[in-house]
């Protein structure tokens, strides 16, 4: 929770930052890198509260918890970046039909360059810090950031050049470039929170881990199949049936489950496994492979 505070309170110092630059210079390059500003702070308050919500529990309501809860946060992101994008295309277009002198440049560059920096050290440790405890939102929102230091770092050498040529009207022009960045990684945004609430498998070299470890255990005579893997924010599902002799006890057959489980949450993060357990001898635990079974598809 700390990291998404540390978020907000370097959006409204970058923000005040980036738009007294704005209102020293007039220049629509700096006007469009504040309001990517806004769009941080916008963001991190929705990162805020979305780890509220998923710190929660499982509940009654439910019972899979509330990691999910972190793609509308993505989601949201990912829409206000759009917003901004159009919004600086705009103003960038007006600007470019009618151009308008730059003031005090060299002091406006330096704000903007300041104000790079401090988002370059944060959106780093967000990073790391979203890799490490597995949330989609707290490592968007760090690269969000980095974004805009890479954005910040553009408009100023575009402005800087617009000063020392006299073309002012590179100026919109770098705006509108900006505009254009910012929108595709505001459409990458939402995608990747529209595959997060599809119930998207995990990632491929953690499901070769998890084929990895069933097949450990053929060598003692069982089989296994209908393997179906989600990721929920940070949580990990995943499901799999294990077929054993039909002469095991229900004890053996509990032990050998329990053995799979456990070894799997060992290997995985935030893992959590289900597994049914199914005679070899049984033609009916092969009818079971796909979501729905062979024997409930309509004649």
């Amino acid at each position: 929770m700390k990291y998404a505070w540390l978020s907000v309170g370097t959006a409204v110092l970058t923000i005040s930052i980036k738009y007294i630059a704005y209102l020293v210079t007039g220049s629509v390059g700096l006007f469009s890198d504040a309001l990517e500003g806004i769009v941080n702070l916008v963001a991190a308050l929705v990162v805020l509260t979305t780890l509220k919500i998923v710190e929660q529990p499982p509940d009654e309501t439910h019972p899979y918890g509330h990691d999910k809860a972190e793609y509308f946060s993505s989601g949201i992101e990912g829409t206000l970046i759009v917003i901004a994008a159009l919004t600086i295309l705009y103003t960038s277009v007006q600007r470019l039909l009618t151009p308008e002198p730059l003031e005090q440049v060299g002091l406006g560059l330096i704000l903007a360059l300041v104000a790079s920096a401090i988002n370059f050290v944060v959106g780093q440790l967000l990073i790391r810090t979203g890799k490490q405890h597995d949330s989609i939102s707290i490592e968007a929102d760090g690269k969000h950031l980095m974004s805009d230091v890479w954005t910040s770092v553009g408009v100023v050498v575009g402005v800087g050049i617009a000063v020392l040529t006299g073309l002012e009207w590179l100026d919109p022009v770098v705006a509108i470039i900006v505009g254009l960045k910012i929108g595709w990684e505001g459409i990458s945004i939402f995608r990747r929170s529209s595959q997060g609430l599809m119930d998207s498998a995990i990632e491929p070299n953690e499901r070769e881990l998890v084929e990895t470890i069933l097949n450990t255990y053929c060598q003692h005579g069982i089989e296994w199949h209908a393997l179906r893997t989600r990721q929920s924010g940070s949580r990990r599902f995943i499901s799999v049936h294990i077929l054993v002799p039909g002469s095991w006890t229900v004890q053996q057959g509990h032990d050998l489950a329990e053995n799979i489980e456990a070894h799997m949450r060992r290997q995985i993060n935030h893992c959590s496994v289900f597994t049914h357990v199914e005679p070899l001898e049984d033609p009916r635990a092969f009818g079971d492979q796909s979501l729905v079974r062979l024997d409930e598809l309509p004649e």
